[in-house]
């Protein structure tokens, strides 16, 4: 089966459960409002479908290959002084920008959730601006050079999840007043599950702080030749400044700003690149038809596997980013109304999300159209290839605007991650344990004080990510390596009520230490690997880890979905009455959806 059936047929069945779950909640129908709803969702699923369908399938020209002049030279150093000037007055001008918002936060819900005033446009960017973040342009753009256009594929399969997320998940969180992830599974089950679902929270915010602060550190490496742990710190300091200050509103209206700057400096390099060419058609004709394809050609490797990417990405960590990822959710709880946050949702999937997956990997697409051309050699380091391609098409100045976007990716989702964990920290661990009638002013400080400490594990964690050969093999063992279990959990709670809290403990708890087996015995995750390359353990303890990096998530997901559904039907059936109300009643159909 080729990976576009293959992911089809899947995640089109995702698609498809989500349709019945809008239909039985009166959200999509045959007649009136819900067939306009259906037909709008089919189209964007069309949509996709269609586009991949192109380039897998359809016949291409491919221009001749050229041999490289040996006119262009690697320098050890790239930008001007005038590109550093861009960089750090950027630099200090978010800070300022993310100072100057923190004004009005004088209370915990202002800082968490800047007082719920903000419309959907404003929060679709914002989303944007956190999905992308600073290891999406040297990752993405690292895989755009080495597979092409089936780089993209992260992006354009969140579309699956867009019923269950808007139909399903947003009316719980925004009309059932919660405030943190952790905080709905008390709800729906005990607290118990809640420490459990806190602890793997964090583990996973943590992680992915570090791994934006690795990249960043990289990138200034390549830029200034300085250690990527001292340029990581550096960035980790600037971020918390105003994360601390004003918490979402700066968050948010940074976000704004850098979100813009992302999105245009990545289409600037991608038109760049294609007028050195000679335009469009030279460019597109210089890619080769390897590089076209929607997925990687022959399925992929140990280092970029199709069938791993859909489950990685696709499946289990689509569902972590929209549904519990807490920064995300964050941003959803900010909205004004529970309309405008599942419309920054649908413009988010449908047009931002497929622009940001062009404008991350166009660096890289840049970068082998040129060698094919014959305007780069053919032996640069993919790690390097957006660095290499934007100085080499950007004026003075202008590579130090590219550079300043690829710093607002990273802080943009950043500051997110960090007023996630501090959100936790608050509301699932230091207010439900330590002092449950602390004041604004005390949580304020405690709140304040988490940020700047995730901003310095996020450093520590820096070491770690660097052992990895790509930036991208490290995003995924991340994410591998913690989501599954806890994704589990939230789907059977949500849409399966008879899933007990005995079921939910057993299935966080199982699914954990399973992942955990897979990291030093990762043999055990072959018999799920439907054939997609392992690759090479690593040394120590973690090593495994680097084993079936990607293929780990179909492992994790199926083994504590297994352990979920055998506890539920050996367990009693949860009794609604042990549910709190205002989940229980977002169970009951919708008749005037809101």
């Amino acid at each position: 089966m080729d990976s576009f059936t293959y992911q089809y047929l899947i995640g089109g069945a995702v698609f498809v459960i989500g349709l019945i779950y809008a239909a039985r909640q009166g959200y999509v129908g045959l007649r009136g409002k819900g067939l306009a709803t259906l037909v709008g969702l089919l189209a964007g699923l069309g949509l996709f479908a269609g586009i991949q369908a192109y380039l897998e399938y359809a016949p291409m020209r491919e221009a001749p290959a050229a041999q490289h002049d040996g006119t262009f030279t690697l320098k050890p150093m790239l930008g001007t002084k005038l590109d550093y000037a861009v960089m750090v007055a950027y630099f200090v001008g978010i800070m300022l920008v993310g100072i100057y918002f923190a004004r009005g936060t004088k209370t915990i819900k202002d800082f968490f959730f800047a007082g719920r005033r903000f419309g959907w446009p404003i929060i679709a960017f914002s989303l944007i601006a956190t999905t992308v973040g600073s290891y999406s342009f040297v990752k993405y753009s690292e895989a755009g050079y080495q597979y092409g256009l089936s780089s993209t594929q992260t992006y354009f399969n969140d579309w699956f999840w867009l019923p269950l997320l808007i139909f399903g998940w947003l009316p719980i969180i925004y009309l059932g007043g919660i405030t943190s992830i952790p905080e709905y599974f008390q709800r729906r089950f005990d607290g118990r599950v809640r420490l459990c679902a806190t602890v793997i929270t964090l583990l996973y915010l943590v992680g992915y702080v570090g791994i934006n602060l690795f990249t960043m550190g990289t990138a200034i490496h390549a830029l200034t030749g300085w250690p990527v742990f001292g340029a990581s710190a550096i960035v980790a300091v600037v971020t918390a400044v105003y994360v601390t200050a004003g918490g979402q509103t700066s968050v948010i209206m940074t976000d704004l700003l850098q979100g813009v700057l992302l999105l245009v400096a990545g289409l600037v390099i991608l038109a760049l690149g294609a007028a050195h060419l000679g335009g469009w058609d030279a460019f597109w004709s210089h890619l080769p038809r390897g590089h076209r394809l929607a997925f990687p050609e022959g399925g992929g490797n140990a280092g970029f596997s199709g069938k791993g990417i859909f489950w990685q990405d696709g499946m289990a960590n689509t569902v972590m980013f929209y549904f519990l990822n807490q920064g995300m959710v964050m941003r959803f709880l900010s909205a004004k109304s529970l309309s405008d946050a599942r419309k920054a949702a649908v413009v988010s999937m449908l047009v931002l999300m497929p622009l940001a997956a062009v404008v991350v990997a166009g660096g890289g697409w840049v970068g082998r159209a040129f060698v094919h051309a014959g305007v780069l050699p053919d032996d640069l380091n993919a790690r390097d290839v957006f660095f290499i391609t934007t100085e080499l098409l950007s004026r003075p100045g202008v590579f130090g605007l590219v550079m300043a976007a690829l710093t607002a990716a990273l802080m943009s989702t950043i500051d997110s991650l960090i007023t996630g964990v501090a959100a936790i920290a608050v509301n699932d661990v230091y207010q439900p344990c330590l002092r449950r009638e602390a004041d604004d002013r005390t949580l304020l400080k405690i709140a304040r004080g988490t940020s700047i400490a995730v901003a310095l594990t996020g450093v520590g964690l820096v070491p770690v990510f660097m052992q990895f050969d790509s930036i991208y093999q490290a995003h995924a063992a991340l994410t591998a390596s913690v989501t599954p279990p806890l994704v589990v959990t939230l789907l059977f709670g949500v849409f399966w009520r008879r899933y007990s809290t005995t079921a939910a403990i057993w299935t966080l708890l199982g699914g954990i230490l399973a992942v955990l087996l897979s990291l030093k015995y990762p043999q055990v995750i072959k018999p799920f690997a439907q054939g997609a390359p392992g690759g090479s353990s690593g040394e120590g303890f973690l090593g495994g880890m680097k084993e079936h990096a990607y293929m780990r998530a179909c492992f994790g997901l199926v083994v504590s979905a297994a352990i979920g559904v055998l506890a539920t039907l050996m367990t009693k059936a949860a009794r609604p009455e042990d549910v709190d109300p205002t989940v229980r009643a977002l169970w009951k159909p919708q008749k005037q959806p809101t």
